[in-house]
């Protein structure tokens, strides 16, 4: 998969210059989402057959500085995949230079938005269980 292209915008900055690290979090679903959409289905499709990636958990390593004005990839992976639950990695660089500016991860359970309870992904749309097992190496 292709990693997500983002500008940074100075609103996400703090007075610094420097981009708050709250921003990271949106980010990586920035990213999430773009990467599902690369897979060929969208995180839409699978709100609209009724299930959720329910976040259970989200971590932030912070390496380096990003600053208002850069554009940054963020390379996003399956790391760990149950039909209950997954682990998606991110890595953050700088897109001119190279230089790691952030890691992290966050798991997720699938989850029934219209009965409210947590599902097997691999019962409820084998296609996309499936699709996400083609991406781990």
């Amino acid at each position: 998969m292709n990693p997500y292209r983002r500008k940074t915008n100075y609103y996400e900055t703090d007075q610094m210059g420097i981009i708050h690290h709250a921003h990271y979090i949106h980010w990586f679903e920035e990213a999430r989402v773009d990467f599902m959409e690369q897979m060929g289905y969208g995180y839409r499709n699978a709100m609209a057959a009724g299930l959720d990636f329910a976040l259970l958990s989200a971590h932030c390593e912070y390496k380096s500085m990003t600053r208002f004005g850069e554009t940054v990839l963020i390379q996003t992976d399956i790391t760990e995949l149950t039909p209950v639950r997954m682990t998606v990695t991110y890595a953050v660089t700088d897109a001119e230079t190279g230089a790691l500016r952030v890691t992290g991860y966050t798991k997720h359970c699938y989850y029934d938005a219209r009965k409210q309870r947590p599902v097997s992904l691999k019962k409820v749309l084998p296609d996309l269980y499936s699709l996400f097992e083609g991406t781990m190496a």
